[in-house]
């Protein structure tokens, strides 16, 4: 992480039980995910309990170039944690599927703490909208690259 990154999230600290909407962006915003080997093997990584830990992923999406994640952290382990594994294992699967080496996410993610219920159900829309609003699907069931609990 650039230590502009490290600079922003300095003194911040992650909170047991809290609900957190997450972005991690590609490396140099490449597409790495328009590739079906690539998305799944990402998609996969996702909702392991090896990433997961004792938190819950609530809703996510995979877009071509970035990630939304809608996290309830549990007792364990911090958010630093949980989002370093989240990369760290989708991106030893990528490579693996491309047959390649090197970085996929960018060191960076931006997280925002959610207060509310109410702001729950909006995050958790506006994460499974994401491939309806970059137009690349005309209706989200059509998507193969999201979840969410409340489909179940």
């Amino acid at each position: 992480m650039g230590s502009g990154h490290r600079a922003l999230r300095r003194g911040r600290h992650s909170q047991a039980g809290q609900i957190y909407s997450l972005t991690a962006a590609t490396w140099g915003r490449q597409v790495w995910f328009q590739n079906q080997s690539a998305a799944q093997a990402a998609a996969r990584c996702f909702e392991s309990r090896q990433c997961l830990g004792d938190a819950q992923l609530l809703a996510w999406v995979l877009m071509p170039d970035h990630a939304h994640w809608l996290l309830r952290l549990g007792e364990t382990d911090g958010l630093d944690q949980i989002v370093g594994r989240l990369k760290s294992l989708s991106v030893r699967a990528v490579n693996q599927a491309l047959s390649r080496s090197g970085p996929i996410w960018a060191d960076a993610y931006y997280d925002h703490a959610l207060r509310r219920e109410e702001d729950v159900r909006v995050a958790a829309r506006y994460i499974a909208m994401n491939p309806l609003r970059a137009g690349l699907v005309q209706r989200i069931g059509d998507y193969p690259y999201w979840n969410a609990i409340w489909l179940s």
